[in-house]
């Protein structure tokens, strides 16, 4: 913390714990808010990070410290990138200018790294589902203590709220659900009256009248009890806007503005002092970048941010040496597009980071964010398959892993020729392992039906958007990775690959490294220090996991006494489909050494992309050492690599 922040944080500074904070006086809050705010601005400006909705929950993150026994009473957070003021109250204070950084704290919720934090999370709509299972299972034990899920606005556009919503109403175990509004997509104008009817619903006296009524009515015929009930809750609903809430079994209060600290804590007393009934919804309307004038001006309310300067908002964005991979896919897709009118794009809430919000501008009728749920994204996109359309579904890896139910039936069953553009493949820098694209190849590469590739650089992946928009024949999937492309020379348009034929990109006689993805650039830095060692290598850039390129890699098997698969993917993938290859075809039985490197088998966590794959063993120098292990020539230094990358088998927590 900087000598200035000190001087201006004097409440907070007195906050180490929740306990610490339930000492001060009401009186106080308001201020240690303020102090929150800008001790959060200032942390991003250093570490980068989520900020908008972080700054959004400021108030509301302080209410619940202190009206509830946290970490007894369990709080839980939907995705949780809005928990740095969390962080700050919860003991991590002066760490939290290690936030995403190597070794440093998660940017998001974990088990691991707190008591405070009872679930982790990264991904949407998971909230309500763990905080039933924690309430449920309190209620096995005979606890007492309370269980407040948190979850926004957008996440409940995922199904998986709506199930844990029905069922948790149907079990009517005691727990609260505060549902933070950021977007004005629910809520109507929330005000002084607003925050009155809150506060007397929410009331012991009202739900006791209430329930006095409801028992009341049981003396009366069903259809009178029926009508009596839904006439209270429909009533209550013209003022609130919770009748869907209602409706799944919850008791609704709302919506309050979640900014204004007296209208939150009288609220979250009268729901902690509830006893028992059904679980109570508690909705309140806030502001994403809230307190920060940069970020409520900004469209995206700095949604994430890169480090900044603190009183003009500016990012510190390095200047790009190569176009992102991210730009030459909606760059091919739109040229794809404008060829053909079937070219449609589907994504799940990340319009901006799959590149479909450029995609959008241009064709806007063509292109459909279906809000966070991936499932729907896929069924949808095999519906539009079924009509003769060229759907693209442009997820990230990580959140496609979501939908797989309905990548096997829905499309890989059907052989639908819906197109797959996963992005995120690999390491992703300090988003850290919830985000990370390490799976995909291995679970799309057991479905019958599938053809996959991965983009070695920028402009195959060109190449690629346009092979899946010509390829009709079933599921088409492109993998690549987060960031820069590699600086080569682009194509004016892409052109259509022959399906299932791989590239060599230098010839060589002992040493072969056959790369699937992003690790091409690595490979081919690996063969010049080889060269440099004596030791001529050929690189060739598979481009298709399904199907293989069986030729090449015959020729590669047959030809060199080493041959390496690369790829940033876990096991199971890529090395699985070249190895069954190799030994049904008798090419393992004489002699060739054969060294499969991909992701180890265990997390890795947030750092620096190149840190990360230092830690998978993933680099180039150590695909030298690799070779020269299975050569059996000492070298003192590959030696050393292997050895520091062995050793780093301990699963470190984010």
């Amino acid at each position: 913390m900087t000598q200035q922040a000190e001087r201006h944080r004097p409440v907070l500074d007195r906050v180490e714990t929740p306990a610490d904070l339930r000492r001060l006086p009401e009186t106080q809050l308001r201020q240690l808010a303020d102090e929150l705010r800008a001790e959060v601005i200032d942390a991003v400006s250093v570490t980068g990070g989520h900020l908008g909705a972080g700054l959004g929950v400021v108030e509301l993150t302080t209410a619940i410290h202190y009206v509830f026994e946290t970490p007894d009473d369990k709080l839980i957070w939907d995705v949780s990138h809005q928990c740095y003021p969390h962080k700050i109250l919860t003991g991590r204070k002066d760490r939290i200018r290690t936030l995403r950084q190597g070794g440093g704290l998660s940017g998001f919720t974990s088990r691991a790294e707190s008591v405070y934090d009872p679930f982790g999370a990264a991904h949407s709509s998971t909230s309500i589902s763990a905080g039933l299972g924690h309430a449920i299972a309190r209620d096995h034990k005979g606890a007492h203590n309370q269980v407040i899920s948190v979850i926004g606005d957008g996440a409940m556009s995922a199904g998986m709220a709506y199930e844990a919503m029905n069922n948790a109403g149907a079990l009517r175990s005691r727990m609260v659900v505060i549902l933070n509004d950021n977007d004005m997509s629910i809520a109507p104008p929330v005000g002084a009256m607003s925050a009155y009817l809150s506060r007397i619903l929410s009331s012991r006296s009202y739900r006791s009248v209430r329930g006095a009524m409801r028992d009341l009515s049981h003396q009366f015929p069903r259809p009178v009890r029926e009508a009596a009930r839904r006439a209270e809750e429909y009533t209550r609903g013209l003022f609130t806007g919770g009748t869907l809430f209602e409706e799944l079994g919850f008791y609704y209060v709302g919506p309050i503005d979640g900014h204004n600290l007296e209208h939150l804590l009288p609220v979250l007393r009268n729901v902690r002092d509830t006893e028992g009934g059904a679980p109570i919804l508690v909705h309140c309307v806030t502001q994403k970048g809230k307190g920060y004038e940069p970020a409520e001006g900004a469209a995206d309310k700095y949604h994430g941010v890169a480090k900044f300067d603190v009183v003009t908002g500016k990012q510190a964005k390095p200047t790009p040496q190569a176009p992102s991979y991210t730009g030459t896919f909606a760059k091919a897709l739109i040229q794809e597009a404008e060829a053909d009118d079937r070219v449609m794009a589907v994504t799940a809430a990340m319009p901006g980071g799959t590149g479909l919000d450029k995609f959008g501008a241009r064709f806007p009728e063509r292109t459909f964010d279906v809000g966070i749920a991936e499932q729907h994204a896929v069924t949808f996109c095999a519906g539009l398959a079924c009509e003769g359309m060229k759907p693209f579904a442009a997820i990230y890896s990580t959140f496609l892993q979501r939908a797989y139910d309905q990548v096997v039936h829905d499309v890989a069953i059907q052989n639908l020729p819906v197109r797959f553009a996963i992005d995120r493949a690999g390491m992703v820098g300090a988003d850290g392992v919830t985000h990370q694209g390490s799976y995909d190849v291995t679970y799309l590469g057991t479905l019958p039906n599938f053809t996959l590739m991965a983009a070695g650089d920028e402009a195959e992946l060109m190449h690629m958007v346009a092979t899946a928009a010509a390829f009709d024949a079933g599921p088409i999937a492109v993998r690549y990775p987060r960031g820069e492309g590699l600086g080569v020379a682009m194509p004016e348009r892409g052109q259509v690959l022959e399906i299932g034929k791989g590239r060599v990109v230098r010839e060589g006689t002992k040493v072969a490294i056959l790369s699937y993805g992003g690790r091409l650039g690595e490979a081919c830095t690996a063969a010049d220090e080889l060269a440099a060692r004596g030791l001529s290598t050929t690189v060739a850039d598979a481009r298709f996991a399904k199907p293989l390129d069986r030729d090449l890699v015959r020729r590669l098997a047959q030809e060199h006494e080493v041959l390496l698969t690369v790829e940033e993917g876990a096991i199971g993938g890529f090395a699985t489909q070249v190895m069954s290859f190799l030994a049904e075809h008798g090419l393992l039985d004489h002699g060739l050494k054969i060294r499969p490197m991909h992701l180890p088998d265990r997390f890795i966590d947030h750092d620096k992309p190149y840190q990360q794959y230092e830690a998978a063993g993933l680099n180039a120098h150590h695909m030298v050492a690799k070779a020269l292990d299975a050569l059996g020539i000492a070298d003192a230094a590959a030696t050393a690599d292997l050895t520091r990358t062995a050793a780093r088998g301990s699963f470190r927590a984010v």
